[in-house]
């Protein structure tokens, strides 16, 4: 088998529902040795999430694949021993705390670059370490609400406010704190030194703005709600069909040529409302009752089909029961099972992240509560008798 890409890095977290443990474990998918702390007393709360298989969240063990679980009490002084050791053994860590909550336990930077200085330290909370909104408590909904986005989700002119249907500010968070980490693990490779790397939901999902940030910065406009149309670009938006609805993208020339030959509506190509992109925008509520006059004869499948042979941009909208049969996806297999010491093979969602030489891997399912907190210990030259004393006092605790 060929070697991971970031075999030999080691990753601690200490992390709890989603930031943290999404950013590791993109880190763990490419081959990192990441130890997660859990508290000996439940640990994760994910892991009271339903369903549950065989008393495991079906949750946890998908979000938490590729990991060791290390149950150790971060509040005994025996169990900040050992916490010092394994973060002089690695390359990374990664917390969603609140902030503040590291320094409590004496376990925050400053502390733990001392004891190693090559130590990378991701920090992922929601609205960043310093600020006036820090000390508050972060959940994904609150960001969404704060960034932005859901001034933007939903239909036009809807009373009730939407949200986006994942936690995408944690989602986000998480993935630009393993891409922190990846460069400051670059910029450690010259200066041998590591560094702390601040991320957050809020500042996260105001990232996303990238049209509204255009539109209003150029002239002072308030982005609001479009259902599913595009910010600047049209059609492009979900279309009804005699069966449902389905996507489409036609936004340049070729695209806009092609979908009005497709539909009949050769009339409409050089119509001065929706000669050019910019015109079809600003005038989609024209345009759209023009085009799904003809779509809401047929099927979305039908014009899938037809649309799809004519080059232009189009999809079905599919249930989540569909896109785990889907049969791209099925194909490339994406989905693949991890074996989990209890259940047995377990189906995972794949990575995105396709390397040629050095693939992502799914070496197991999300671990049992302190499954490997005896082999960690014995790693890190922890006495057997010492290991047994730790047990017994309930400072750590094993399956």
């Amino acid at each position: 088998m060929v070697e991971a890409a970031l075999a030999g890095l080691r990753v601690i977290e200490v992390g709890n529902f989603m930031a943290a443990p999404f950013c590791t474990m993109q880190l763990a998918d490419l081959g990192a040795d990441v130890v997660k702390v859990e508290n000996p007393d439940g640990g994760d709360q994910v892991r009271t999430t339903g369903p549950f298989l065989d008393g495991e969240s079906s949750s946890f063990i998908r979000l938490n694949r590729n990991k060791r679980s290390l149950a150790l009490d971060l509040k005994a002084p025996a169990g900040k021993e050992i916490f010092h050791k394994l973060v002089q053994s690695a390359d990374v860590l990664v917390e969603n705390l609140r902030p503040g909550t590291m320094k409590d336990l004496e376990l925050d930077w400053p502390r733990l670059s001392a004891l190693n200085p090559r130590l990378v330290y991701v920090a992922a909370s929601g609205w960043g370490q310093d600020g006036p909104y820090a000390q508050r408590p972060g959940l994904d909904i609150i960001a969404q609400g704060m960034s932005g986005l859901m001034s933007i989700t939903g239909v036009e002119g809807g009373a009730a406010p939407v949200k986006i249907g994942v936690p995408m500010t944690d989602l986000a968070c998480a993935l630009y704190g393993a891409l922190g980490a990846m460069a400051a693990l670059r910029v450690r490779d010259r200066t041998g030194r590591g560094q702390f790397v601040d991320v957050s939901l809020f500042e996260a999902g105001v990232s996303f703005a990238v049209w509204e940030a255009g539109r209003f910065f150029a002239t002072g406009e308030v982005p609001k709600p479009l259902g599913s149309a595009h910010q600047t670009s049209a059609p492009y938006q979900a279309l009804k069909a005699s069966d449902g609805f389905f996507t489409i993208g036609a936004t340049s020339v070729p695209n806009w040529r092609a979908l009005c030959n497709v539909l009949g509506l050769s009339r409409l190509e050089n119509d001065p409302r929706f000669a050019k992109n910019h015109l079809r925008h600003q005038n989609r509520k024209e345009l759209l009752p023009l085009i799904e006059a003809v779509t809401a004869l047929k099927s979305a499948d039908h014009w899938v089909k037809a649309l799809t042979e004519a080059g232009v941009p189009c999809g079905q909208l599919q249930t989540y029961d569909q896109v785990f049969n889907d049969p791209h996806l099925l194909q490339r297999n994406f989905f693949q099972d991890a074996p989990h010491s209890k259940l047995g093979p377990v189906k995972q969602l794949g990575s995105p992240m396709r390397l040629s030489e050095t693939p992502t891997q799914m070496r197991r399912a999300g671990p049992l509560l302190g499954e490997h907190t005896n082999e960690v210990l014995r790693e890190l030259n922890i006495p057997e008798e010492e290991i047994r004393r730790l047990n017994g006092a309930g400072l750590v605790c094993t399956p």
